[in-house]
């Protein structure tokens, strides 16, 4: 349930409501705004009995039930858009008006590689770089990444651009080391429901990408991406990045419609990857047009200086002047994503 406080609450008023709701054997999670305090309420059992002891307080001004199996990321809890900005990253802010585009290989693959793809893509506007140091393949004698090696790599190409860096986590054992060098933490559509590393991302102090699994539900998304909330972090940005179907003339299947779906269901970020989408490159540029059309958040691209010689995913990876010309194309539809954007801020403030 959301417990709304009066206005201008006092802190002694808040502690008091947080107290009751503790005595009932519930967690609290707490939205502090300006004027106007929103508690959360989440546990298992009836809760009636605390909704109605809760109600009568005099600093309460109303209390809601909440519907959806997802509390903390479902709009029941909160209306506005979560913002997400990145630390150390100008610019890079998910949620808010302005379209992010996180962009560089599949894999981190030598110090010349990375370094070319983070000059060419912040050349072409990217805010953010993408780049794999552990990568989980579906054969085991496939490329698996250089690991910590590939952070440090990561970490000087941030330096030398002032990119924040994206790179996926696998285990729950490397949340710690990975967190030293990302910005923000990538869970790939394979370990969307690793419950125990999301837990373990609840407590890592950063952003986390959450990618839809292969074959997994909008609900099912959205009930991991509470895993990482009720843990502790409410910086979630989820991704859609196509589901398993019957069709093969594509890598995967996009579930446009998901994007605003997402939106009408929480207010965490959503972004596109329409590499992994579609698995060519020769779709990804319309894809991407599409994911900015509808609304989404930002993009996540594959780009490689020279795709022909990736070691992984090169065919669905643009090189650095395919990239280029698709940021340039782009930007009429990004100006007139920001002015929607500016009108759907302006009136939820009203």
């Amino acid at each position: 349930m959301i417990i709304s406080m009066k206005l201008h609450a006092t802190r002694e008023a808040i502690d008091e409501v947080r107290k009751q709701v503790e005595f009932f054997g519930y967690k609290v999670h707490s939205i502090e705004g300006e004027e106007r305090v929103v508690i959360g309420v989440v546990g298992v059992g009836d809760v009636t009995a605390c909704f109605e002891s809760v109600e009568a307080m005099p600093q309460v001004e109303k209390v809601v039930r909440i519907s959806a199996p997802y509390k903390f990321v479902s709009k029941e809890f909160r209306t506005g858009r979560t913002r997400i900005k990145i630390n150390g990253t100008a610019g890079a802010e998910f949620g808010g008006d302005d379209f992010v585009v996180i962009a560089g290989p599949c894999s981190v693959e030598s110090e010349k590689q990375i370094m070319q793809s983070a000059e060419g893509v912040a050349k072409a506007g990217a805010k953010l770089l993408r780049g794999g140091a552990f990568k989980p393949r579906t054969s085991p004698y496939d490329f698996q990444g250089m690991e910590q090696e590939g952070l440090k790599l990561l970490q000087k190409a941030k330096k030398a651009t002032g990119l924040g860096i994206v790179t996926e986590v696998m285990s729950d054992r490397d949340v710690e080391l990975i967190a030293e060098y990302a910005d923000v933490m990538q869970v790939g559509a394979r370990n969307m429901q690793n419950f125990v590393l999301l837990k373990a991302l609840g407590k890592c102090g950063r952003p986390v990408l959450l990618k839809r699994g292969l074959s997994s539900t909008v609900k099912e998304l959205l009930m991991s991406a509470e895993y990482i909330t009720a843990h502790g972090n409410p910086e979630v940005i989820l991704c859609e990045r196509g589901i398993r179907t019957f069709e093969t003339v594509t890598r995967n299947t996009c579930d446009i419609a998901a994007i605003p779906a997402l939106q009408e269901l929480t207010h965490l970020p959503v972004i596109l990857d329409p590499s992994h989408a579609t698995g060519k490159r020769s779709l990804v540029p319309a894809l991407s047009r599409a994911g900015v059309a509808i609304g989404a958040d930002g993009l996540i691209v594959e780009v490689h200086p020279a795709p022909e010689k990736a070691i992984s995913d090169g065919a669905q990876s643009l090189d650095l002047v395919q990239f280029a010309k698709m940021m340039s194309e782009l930007r009429p539809y990004v100006a007139l994503w920001q002015e929607a954007r500016k009108l759907e801020t302006a009136a939820v403030a009203q």
